[in-house]
């Protein structure tokens, strides 16, 4: 039985247990549990156990850098499961946290499984939420790389942080404006959309976008921006019919 198959009560005491069962690893120096529940084929099993990891760090001062040392050494594993959790643990720890899990988003982003590379995907979006400072200078030291992927990955990694404060990411997204690759235009001309259907945020993207050079990325930025409005209709503020007035009003560059 999967973990959402479970009654809410049911649930409460699975996570309690597994917390628990954690926590009694960590300090008697085991891996036993930890490497059952990191590798389960549920996901929210899995979950469960890093965010279990993520509040134990915050709550055990003294288990620190027993969990950091547990963490480099399970992403050695050969289990992608286990190296995509080891991320995602890192990720709860580094949305407060930054330094001790530098490293192992670095190799998270080289690894040879997508799983694990999503995952870094993942922490950096709620990382870049919480602990947005450190967490977007990492990503713009690879904003350039020579791999496409990085680059891509990292475009759709600040996403999050670009919907509540889009002046944050904007800047970093203008500089992919000339990128090549496909994936990664297609990336960037997502993540515009998504940052501009939330509050307060289509004026500063509009804003930002009349700065921008690449008027053909920017003219297909501005359709998917629309076309965004008619999608999430349900949890966009504007109406697409409000959203394209405010482009036609604002935004006249490319007549």
């Amino acid at each position: 039985m999967s973990f959402y198959d479970l009654d809410k009560d049911e649930r409460i005491k699975v996570v309690a247990k597994i917390t628990s069962e954690i926590q009694s690893d960590l300090e008697t120096s085991s891996t036993k549990k930890i490497l059952v529940y990191f590798s389960d084929e549920d996901s929210y099993i899995r979950k469960t156990a890093y965010q279990a990891i993520g509040r134990i760090y915050l709550s055990h001062k003294k288990l620190q850098p027993v969990i950091i040392n547990l963490l480099d050494a399970l992403f050695l594993s050969e289990n992608e499961k286990i190296r995509q959790t080891v991320i995602n643990a890192a990720g709860e720890i580094g949305m407060s946290d930054f330094p001790p899990i530098v490293k192992l988003m670095e190799q998270g982003l080289f690894d040879v499984h997508h799983s694990v590379r999503n995952a870094v995907i993942g922490s950096i979006k709620k990382m870049g939420q919480r602990n947005p400072k450190p967490t977007l200078a990492f990503a713009h030291r690879y904003l350039h790389h020579d791999n496409f992927e990085i680059r891509r990955e990292i475009c759709h990694g600040i996403e999050l942080r670009g919907r509540t404060h889009p002046q944050d990411i904007l800047p970093m997204l203008k500089e992919l404006q000339f990128d090549k690759k496909p994936r990664v235009r297609n990336t960037l001309i997502h993540v515009i959309g998504q940052i501009a259907y939330k509050k307060g945020c289509l004026a500063t993207v509009i804003e930002d976008l009349k700065t921008w050079e690449n008027k053909e990325l920017v003219k297909e930025a501005l359709a998917e921006i629309i076309d965004v409005h008619y999608r999430y209709r349900n949890f966009s503020v504007l109406t697409q019919q409000e959203a394209i007035d405010y482009i036609e009003r604002n935004y006249n560059h490319l007549k």
